[in-house]
This record gives structure tokens, sequence and C-alpha cells, in this order.
């Protein structure tokens, strides 16, 4: 009993001291809890007031600011204000300065008036007293006077002008020598060496046989395929082409050396073989005009133009190479556009296209000069490009300074030493031709051919044709010449009359 006793009364302590220290615990608990609910409001309060106090000091900070910029605003605008009294200030003086010269020039003004009107009565009585004495009028001394001044003025402008063109006469002339003179030094020119011939070499004389073939038949295919003439004689490797069109010509040279080296030469293979060769001749037509074009700077030509000016390549004139004269016609003309001050890539595209009316085959009614002027027009070429191709002969007035300049170019290029053969006796039967049609005419004592055939110096007697009979004289010969004679380019013919008086001391 004792024990169990024992047992409930230390059960029944542990039981009261589990219960009192649940308490105890508790108690504790909330006592901790109550602290950091107060130092949490007292954390609270201090951020609080934190926070207020930086708020306080931003809103403080901020009004510093917002101050200091309306002051700056009321010091600007203070300084506006004096400036505005200042100009206004200003303003109102100059105003009263304006006004002061005003009234001055008021004063001044008046006091002219009054000079003037006492000028006026002074002029109008010395008027009187004038008309008085010389017993005219105003308007009739005025006229006098005028008419009097405008001889004067006559005499000295005349004077004034035959100086100006006296002057201007020696000037023209030694420029226009210094312009020639420069433009034929700075172009590079060439001798002329085209042939109405080619010969086509061959390795032996073998081949004349084959060329030939059965009964002709070869050559005569040959021939009638290209228009050429083909001469096989006894010339050792040579087979000789004639034919005035140098097109032609060329055609046939290539034909014959595509056949020779193909070895096949029968009137088919003739014919293949000739139009195979005819295309390439003309895309080679093509592309030299193309070439040259470029060459010279002259761009926008129509593709017809361009394969004349190809084929010029192929035509020559007194044995000059067309394509080369026209070359160095370009250039002569686009060196003396530059030393006038014109356009030098208009003259040079003139002067590229002013025998273009020699190319075409056909046998043409009107001068060359003309048709190549229509066909630029044709292809649109500009009015004074036309014109410059048209006259360059004078076969069409000038309308253009451009004509005159291709008209040079293009005698400078073909009368130079070396630019055209032409056989001796033909060239001297011509200068004698020219000497005798005009000695042929009364009152002609002397004729003289010079420049090559390009002049013919023609003497009259003073007795028998009179000053105003020689523009007549020369006009008919010239007539007379481009009626019944063939030359190249043109002929001037200047007709001198003199009267000489000798006398002998003894």
């Amino acid at each position: 009993m004792d024990i169990i006793l024992a047992i409930s009364i230390a059960v029944g302590c542990l039981i009261l001291g589990g219960v009192l220290g649940f308490v105890l615990f508790r108690y504790i608990i909330k006592q901790r809890y109550n602290q950091i609910i107060k130092e949490g409001e007292i954390e609270a309060e201090a951020l609080k007031e934190k926070k207020q106090l930086e708020l306080k000091e931003k809103f403080l900070n901020r009004k510093s600011e917002l101050d200091k910029e309306a002051n700056q605003r009321n010091q600007k605008m203070q300084a506006y204000e004096n400036k505005l009294k200042q100009r206004e200030l200003t303003l109102h003086q100059q105003h009263e300065e304006v006004q002061k010269k005003l009234r001055e020039v008021e004063s001044q003004r008046d006091s002219l008036n009054k000079q003037k009107e006492n000028l006026d009565m002074l002029i109008t009585d010395q008027r009187s007293k004038l008309e008085a004495i010389s017993g005219l009028t105003t308007e009739e001394a005025r006229e006098s006077l005028i008419e009097s001044l405008k001889d004067e003025a006559k005499t000295q402008a005349q004077q004034y002008i035959n100086e100006i063109m006296d002057e201007a006469k020696m000037t023209a002339n030694k420029e226009a020598k210094k312009i020639v003179i420069q433009s034929i030094q700075r172009v590079a020119s060439e001798t002329a060496v085209e042939n109405s011939v080619s010969v086509f070499h061959i390795d032996s004389d073998e081949v004349k046989g084959r060329v030939i073939g059965r009964e002709g038949r070869n050559i005569r295919a040959l021939e009638a395929a290209t228009g050429t003439e083909i001469v096989v004689d006894d010339t050792p490797e040579a087979i000789v082409i004639s034919a005035f069109d140098p097109v032609r010509r060329e055609i046939c040279r290539l034909a014959l050396h595509q056949l020779v080296a193909d070895g096949r030469i029968h009137p088919a293979r003739i014919e293949e073989v000739v139009a195979k060769v005819k295309k390439q001749v003309e895309d080679e037509i093509v592309e030299t005009g193309k070439r040259t074009c470029i060459d010279l700077g002259v761009h926008g030509l129509h593709p017809e133009l361009v394969r004349i000016v190809g084929k010029m390549k192929y035509r020559s004139s007194y044995g000059q190479n067309l394509l080369q004269h026209a070359r160095e016609t370009a250039n002569l003309c686009a060196v003396m556009a530059a030393e006038l001050g014109l356009n030098p890539k208009k003259a040079r595209r003139a002067g590229l296209l002013h025998d273009i009316g020699k190319v075409p085959d056909e046998q043409l009614e009107i001068p060359h000069a003309l048709y190549g002027a229509q066909i630029a027009e044709k292809y649109k070429e500009k009015p004074d490009i036309c014109n410059a191709i048209g006259a360059h002969h004078d076969e069409m007035e000038m309308t253009t300074l451009l004509a005159p300049i291709v008209q040079v170019c293009d005698a400078i290029s073909g009368a130079r030493p070396g630019a055209r053969r032409e056989i001796v006796e033909a060239y001297l039967k011509r200068l004698n031709d020219l000497e005798n049609l005009a000695a042929s005419y009364p009152g002609v004592t002397k004729t003289y051919a010079i420049q090559a055939g390009r002049e013919l110096r023609v003497i009259v007697g003073a007795d028998k044709i009179s000053d105003k009979d020689i523009d007549a004289l020369s006009a008919d010969i010239a007539k007379k010449i481009q009626d019944e004679m063939t030359y190249p380019g043109q002929v001037k013919i200047t007709v001198i009359r003199e009267t000489r008086a000798v006398a002998f001391a003894k």
C-alpha cells in the first residue's frame, strides 16, 4: 500500500509538475509575443518617423530648387525688361534724330526750291537775251546743235569702224593661220597605200590549177559569187584579185584563203565559203564602226551610220583610205573647234560623218556631200551636223560654224603631202586643162594653177576688163570648171586686175 501510495503521489507530483510547466511555458510564450509586438511597433514608428524625415527633406530640397529656378527666371525677365527699356530709349532717341533731320531736309528743300525759282528766272532772262542776239529760237538752236553733233559723230564712228575692221582683218588672218597650223601639228597622219587590186599569195603554182578547176568552173563560180575578176597568169606564187570595190576584193581574198587551206575547191563549196566570209566581213565592218566611234568618243550614232562608218575601211578616194581620212578630219575638227571655243564633240562627230555619201555602191545623181546630208537626216542626226556634212564642198548654204570647220579640215586632210595619190600624167593634164580653160576667156593675159590644182590665179588686162566685170568673170570660170572638169575637193578661182605704170630714167 505504501508503495502504491508512494507511486500515486509520485505520479500526481509529475502530473502537477507537467501542468505547472505547461502553464509556465504558455505564460513565457505570451510574454515573449507581447514583447515582440511592442518591439515591432517601436521599429515601425521609428521607420515611419525616418520616412517622414526623408520626405520632408526631399520636399525642402525640391522647394529650394524651384525657388532657385524661379529666381533665375525672375532675373532673366528683369534683364529682358532692362534690354527692352534700353531699346525703347534708343529708338526714341533715333526717332527724335530722324524728326530733326526731316525738319532740316524740309528746310533745305524750301531753300533749294527758292534757288531753283531764281535760276529759272535767270535762265529765262539769259535765253531771251541769247535769242535776241542770235536771232534763233531755242528749238532752232537745239536742232542746229544736234545736226552738227550728228555729223561729227558719224565721221568719228566711221573712222572708228574702219580702224576696227582693219585691225580685225589683220588679227583674224593671224589667228586663223595660227589655229590651222596648230591643228595640223597636233594630228598625226598616214600616207596613201590603197590599190584597186589585191594579191593572194600561194605556196606553189599547183594551187592555181585547183583554183581554176576543170574547164575553169571553179574560177567562174568564185568570180560570180564575189563579183571580182581573178587573174591567174604566169606570176609566180600569186593570184591577182581585181575589183573596184575593196569589200568584194577582201571577201574574195578571204574565201580563197579558206578554200586553199581546206583543199576542197568546187562550186558548191565556193558558194558556201563565200556566204560565210560575207557574214564575217559584215560583222567586221560593224565592229570596225563601233571601235572607231569608241576611239573618237562619238556616241549615240544610229546602227546604220555605225555600219557605214565601218564600211569606210574598204573605200578610198584618190588612194586615200576613207576611214583614215574621216578619223583624221574628225580629230582636226575637234582640235580646231576647241581652239575657237566651240563644242569639240559635235565637231568630231561632223568630221567623222562628212564623207558618208561616198560609201554607197550605187551611182548617184547628186554630189556625195548632199547625199551624205540626206543619210544623216534620215537617221535623226541634228540639223547642224547635217548642214556641216552637206556644205563641206559649198553645195549647200552654211548655216552653222561647224560647216566651215569641217570644210577646212577636210581640205587639210586631203591636200597634205602623201594623203592622196594621182597618176602624174592625169595630174599634169588636169592642171593644164584648168589653165587653158581660164585662158580661153577674152581679156585674160595669164593663168596659173597653184596649190596642187586647188586654186587658179587668173590675171586680166586692166584696159580690157573693168573692176565690175571681174566678179562675173570669176563666177563664169568657176561654173565652167564645175560643169566640164572632174577634180577632187574644190577649186578656188582668184581673178587679179592691176594697173602698172612703167617709166625709165636715162
